[in-house]
């Protein structure tokens, strides 16, 4: 990692192929806490120099007793540093330390409830509810088929239930403690009190990772980095490459050059929303480049969502190119750009295939860049590859970017282009951008009763669908045969799965009326209940 954490104490979390080991160092860093993923197969010497306060290992699809399965490096066991053990992590924790793993007869997969004993450390004070015997019961949820049958010398049973007799198990003499259950994903109701449990009471790790206090930290490492040479951004109006430019205009100031590519693919006024911010408010350095055309000329015709988001990639690489000649070749006494800045963040680091091994089941490949560095000649600046999204968005706030740039839904690389379903054509391109702004409008300017929050902050991601079909309907004592739009709005914790958020009619009304009235073209406005599975976020 290029990260110097010198200054904060950390976790090292072992990831063993789990689809969900990224929510684990989620729910550390939520506790302030410097916390970094790595394979499980490192090597013993990489464990003992890493200056971990605590360990985690994380689940696996795998089987413990399968001849080829990952195991714990021995370190781990002998830093005599505490270690946490999450599902596959407590199996391989007890295998390791001479107790036995079985196939269970009945698996548990979803929601199980476990009564924890022995007043644990780990548990101890924390519960959802008590029994008739006043017991302490955790509502938790499980994943696995396999199961610990024998403890390891020194430990104890701190949880159980009917189906799985050993569902935590605890050597507090070592502070070795493990669950068979999950508490990085919010179905374990007091998980996160867990984590905060481990971390900073057992590991007595100080919660020290705040991004506001994180800037001096970042600024620095930028400056040592660049010294007096030129960095070149692409900024495109997403967030991370905004915080990313924020950040590195505070390092270095003039020494940063943002290209922004308009595509004609963004939301309303967002280009000039960019503009006003970096380069009227910030005074940075911002070459607005309108390749609308180009770009719309390259989509005619192509109706398939890959092929188009193929096309826009490499458009994009194709400006970009241009301007970064341009720039590396140096103009108004600039001596040119030795950096390229992109806005990495730790997810797209995070490998997706962990061990050596046994590979975790891949789901879905992550977006990356790479390659451009090398296509421009220029060296890699990425001053957000430490950080997880939520992160980016506290850094952004504290940097004095808007609460409203730094908080608004995704929107894909490609922008409307696939939001535009089958052809993109501007005409289609600017009835989407007014029927999505009025439905983004509509979704800030409506407050929910119960919470006293908007729709907007309420809903994870919102935006309108153009769909590539025509309707008859009746305006006054005419027909009209227009277009057909689709509001979507999901509601998710992390974006793996995603129920579609239930709206309130009366919103529905207002943002329907709105955009048949006032959108001259689309005289039809549909509601999208799907949610993920089996449907996708974005409809292309």
């Amino acid at each position: 990692m290029a990260l110097n954490t010198m200054a904060h104490q950390k976790i090292l979390i072992l990831d063993f192929g789990s689809q969900v080991t990224q929510l684990i160092a989620r729910r550390v860093r939520e506790a302030h806490v410097y916390c970094e993923i790595h394979p499980c197969d490192v090597s013993d010497d990489f464990v003992r120099d890493f200056g971990a306060n605590g360990i985690i290992l994380s689940g696996s699809h795998a089987s413990v007793y399968e001849e080829e399965t990952d195991r714990a490096p021995q370190a781990v066991f002998e830093l005599g540093v505490p270690v946490l053990g999450i599902c596959y992590g407590m199996q391989t924790m007890a295998q390791q330390l001479g107790g036995k793993v079985e196939a269970g007869t009945k698996r548990e997969f979803g929601f199980a409830e476990v009564r924890a004993h022995g007043h644990s450390a780990l548990f101890n004070a924390i519960q959802d509810r008590t029994n008739s015997e006043g017991h302490g019961l955790l509502e938790v949820w499980m994943s696995h088929g396999d199961k610990v049958t024998e403890l390891p010398p020194g430990f104890k049973v701190i949880a159980s239930n009917d189906t799985t007799p050993i569902a935590a198990m605890a050597d507090e003499e070592r502070k070795f403690y493990a669950v068979q259950f999950h508490p990085e994903v919010t179905h374990t109701r007091q998980g996160q009190a867990m984590l905060n449990r481990f971390v900073l009471d057992i590991c007595q790790t100080r919660a020290d990772w705040i991004m506001g206090d994180y800037i001096s930290e970042a600024v620095e490492r930028i400056r040592q980095q660049v010294g007096d040479e030129e960095v070149i951004l692409g900024l495109s109006g997403g967030v991370d490459s905004s915080v990313a430019a924020a950040l590195i205009h505070r390092a270095i100031g003039d020494q940063l050059t943002c290209v922004f590519v308009d595509h004609g693919l963004l939301r309303l006024n967002e280009g000039k929303m960019v503009m006003e911010m970096f380069a009227g408010q910030l005074h940075a350095r911002v070459i607005h480049v309108d390749a609308t055309a180009q770009f719309m000329g390259q989509l005619a015709g192509v109706s398939d969502p890959e092929a188009k988001r193929k096309i826009i990639g490499r458009a994009f690489v194709e400006v970009f190119k241009a301007e970064a000649a341009k720039l590396k070749a140096g103009t108004g006494g600039h001596k040119g750009a030795t950096f390229l800045a992109q806005g990495t963040i730790y997810p797209d680091v995070i490998e997706s295939g962990g061990a050596k091994s046994k590979k975790a089941v891949t789901i879905k490949s992550h977006h990356n860049v790479g390659g451009l560095p090398e296509q421009l000649g220029l060296k890699l600046l990425e001053p957000l590859r430490d950080l997880f999204k939520d992160e980016v968005r506290q850094l952004g706030v504290a940097l004095g970017l808007p609460p409203d740039m730094v908080y608004r839904h995704p929107f894909p690389g490609p922008g409307l282009g696939v939001r535009i379903l089958g052809e993109v054509k501007q005409e289609f391109a600017d009835l989407l951008r007014q029927a999505d702004a009025i439905f983004i409008e509509e979704l800030r300017s409506t407050i929910d009763d119960v919470s006293g929050k908007s729709w907007y902050d309420l809903t994870s991601q919102a935006f309108t669908v153009f769909l590539p079909v025509k309707s008859v309907g009746v305006m006054g004592d005419g027909r009209t045969y227009d277009y057909v739009v689709s509001l979507r709005a999901v509601i998710t914790s992390d974006f793996m799965t995603a129920h579609w958020a239930e709206l309130p009619y009366s919103l529905l009304g207002r943002v329907s009326n709105r955009i048949i009235n006032e959108v001259r073209g689309i005289n039809r406005v549909v509601y999208d209940i799907s949610g993920k599975p089996p449907a996708t976020i974005e409809w292309e």
